[in-house]
């Protein structure tokens, strides 16, 4: 069985673009995003990889620290990197950590035979500062990933950490939000205000503010 949501993330050592990194030590105390991709120089990578770095100030905002992977070489991912830089305007300053002998990619599950090959898949973890797994996405190799939806489920995340909310369908940061079955009414209008009922398990209210 792979890893599941709240499973604490594996620790691992290994060698990147940033140096050799002991990934809890490294991300100590913030959110991490962790995302695999099949090889270097190779075309959809291109594009996600530069989008990650787009978004650097989005990352910093939500205390996120992204982190690639690949079974590519820490040579290989340094000849790449100027290439992701060029084809999307960006610097990529994050790490991409180097997993030949795939020692990482088999510690969370990032290897799929049956997609054609042994090299990782598209995965994604949403890792939690205690280090725990808090959403996992898997996009097969054909498939850029949407780094907007990644954000998304990180501002959803960290809303439902700090308030006794949940979101609904399509939620974007801002919109107004369920009250959970556990929360009653009363003490959902004490807490939050105005309470928009549709159903009795169906409630609505503004979303917290930070």
């Amino acid at each position: 069985m792979g890893l599941q949501l709240g499973d604490t993330a594996p620790d691992f050592t290994a060698e990147t673009t940033a140096g050799s990194i002991e990934f809890h030590s490294w991300k100590s105390g913030s959110w991490a995003v962790l995302f695999s991709h099949p090889a270097d120089f190779t075309p959809v990578c291109t594009t996600e990889l530069g989008r990650v770095a787009q978004l650097r100030q989005e990352w910093a905002a939500r205390g996120a620290k992204p982190i690639a992977l690949s079974v590519d070489s820490v040579a290989d991912h340094n000849r790449w990197v100027p290439d992701i830089d060029e084809v999307n305007d960006t610097t990529v300053e994050y790490p991409i950590i180097a997993d030949p002998d795939k020692q990482v990619a088999g510690l969370y599950g990032m290897i799929h035979p049956n997609e054609g090959d042994t090299s990782s898949v598209r995965s994604v973890f949403i890792i939690d500062p205690s280090d725990k797994v808090r959403l996992t996405l898997t996009y097969p190799k054909s498939v850029g990933r949407n780094f907007d939806e990644i954000l998304r489920c990180l501002d959803a995340l960290q809303l439902t950490d700090r308030a006794a909310v949940s979101t609904p369908v399509d939620w974007r940061k801002g919109d107004r939000v369920i009250v959970p079955p556990t929360v009653s009414t009363d003490d959902a209008k004490a807490k939050y205000g105005e309470v928009d009922e549709v159903k009795p398990y169906l409630r609505y209210v503004s979303a917290p503010q930070d």
